[in-house]
């Protein structure tokens, strides 16, 4: 039997220009670019104001999310899809970085 892998996300960081720093229960860290969705429109369009992109970024539902309700709710976050994080462009661990500063 194959194992398949579901995409956890364990932890969330907000980069720079709308980004967000995705760490995986696998080890994996991507880098997905929130900009387009935002510029879109609709549900994300919550996430142009730097300071909710920034404070309310977190993990809900095992998957990036923005605690829209400040109670941390499922039911009543903005979040991705585990897979399209996943799936983003694959980076070294930007906290490294600083660390050695």
């Amino acid at each position: 039997m194959e194992s398949q892998y579901f995409p956890t996300v364990a932890q969330a960081v907000a980069g720079p220009d709308k980004t967000v720093y995705a760490y995986f229960s696998d080890g994996r860290i991507t880098c997905v670019d929130m900009a387009p969705s935002i510029e879109a429109g609709g549900v994300f369009s919550r996430l142009e104001d730097e300071g909710f992109f920034a404070g309310a970024l977190t993990v809900l539902n095992d998957t990036v999310a923005w605690d829209v309700s400040g109670r941390f709710d499922p039911t009543t976050c903005i979040d991705i899809d585990p897979f399209t994080a996943y799936e983003s462009p694959i980076v070294a661990d930007p906290l490294e970085a600083l660390s050695r500063d």
